[in-house]
């Protein structure tokens, strides 16, 4: 690789990550403002600029940070890019949790990248937990319309009082709207922030068929562009948030990252249409009645198996010429 091409290479890298965050029209943080280092030691190294961090999975340890503070509803994201190669069994995380707060009732919102054997796509799950539900998992998956480990791509999570949204750069993939009925599985308590990359052979990769190997090691994500937007709250005074919080909460709700729009919602549902691979509202083998929060789509319905699975196949390989990215158009630009 010339010095010029690899050049090209790193614009192309901070291109794509910053198109989204100017779109969200938000301020990135340098990583130490906002994170602090939470396991794996030397596996974790900060960038050149001190704006981004690399974790590393090796035999020995898997790595992660976590924000500074604890936060009450907010917006959260960053921009990654995931190991290539071989990387069955291997899973990067950017999520919301208070397990450590709340162990037995605690909150959780997920992006989870889950490695696959040469050849095969990475697929992303998404998951919701409130109150200690995981034995109610809303989980679901999906294929990307571009290659995550060719270039970065920003991934964010939208949480308020009564609206959950995941976005891949600036189009979201998936919406949950509180309801009355979901009780306490709505997420609820103050939440941290966290990246990790661990070892999950025994499930990550076709239920654990395809383990880790660490020939194959060390497996690498780099991190950067971080958003934390939301009410810092202090851990000891955690029960007082919710009143504290409350203009920072209607500030959130206002703003144009919590607005469904028309032309956000299209562009959802023709992701959705295209590139979800499985859904816990279409999984009546483990759940024969659906979640109240289960929006069912007839046509969307039809193209789903009992098991939630869906009934095609979703292997983009990508021989693509070049990566692409949603738009909110919902089209795939290139």
């Amino acid at each position: 690789m010339t010095m010029f091409t690899a050049f090209l290479l790193l614009f192309s890298l901070v291109a794509t990550a910053s198109a989204a965050t100017a779109a969200f029209n938000l301020t990135t943080l340098p990583f130490d403002d906002g994170f602090s280092h939470l396991f794996g030691n030397d596996n974790l190294v900060r960038s050149g600029d001190g704006r981004g961090a690399r974790l590393t999975l090796n035999r020995y340890s898997g790595s992660g940070f976590i924000s500074s503070d604890l936060y009450h509803h907010g917006f959260f994201s960053a921009s990654i890019r995931l190991p290539s190669d071989y990387t069955a069994g291997v899973v990067v995380a950017f999520y919301t949790s208070n397990g450590d707060v709340f162990e037995k009732t605690h909150d959780e919102l997920d992006f989870e990248f889950l490695g696959n054997i040469r050849g095969r796509d990475w697929r992303i799950q998404t998951n919701v937990y409130g109150n200690g539900s995981t034995s109610r998992g809303r989980e679901e998956r999906y294929v990307l319309p571009f290659d995550p480990t060719a270039e970065a791509h920003q991934y964010s999570i939208l949480w308020t009082a009564d609206r959950i949204m995941f976005y891949i750069d600036d189009v979201p993939i998936r919406e949950v709207v509180r309801s009355g009925a979901m009780g306490g599985d709505y997420p609820s308590k103050p939440m941290s922030v966290y990246a990790t990359i661990w070892d999950g052979s025994t499930w990550a990769t076709a239920n654990g068929k395809y383990k880790v190997n660490y020939k194959y090691a060390p497996f690498a994500a780099d991190l950067s562009d971080f958003v934390l937007r939301g009410c810092r709250v202090d851990p000891i005074q955690l029960v007082d948030s919710a009143r504290r919080c409350a203009d920072a909460q209607d500030e959130l709700r206002a703003s144009h990252i919590a607005v469904m729009t028309p032309r956000k919602r299209d562009a959802m549902r023709r992701f959705r249409k295209r590139y979800m691979t499985y859904s816990f509202c279409y999984d009546t083998k483990r759940y024969p009645v659906p979640f109240p929060d289960c929006d069912i789509v007839p046509s969307e319905q039809t193209r789903f198996l009992d098991s939630g699975n869906s009934k095609f196949r979703h292997d983009l390989r990508r021989s693509r010429r070049q990566s692409r990215k949603p738009t909110p158009d919902g089209e795939i630009s290139n």
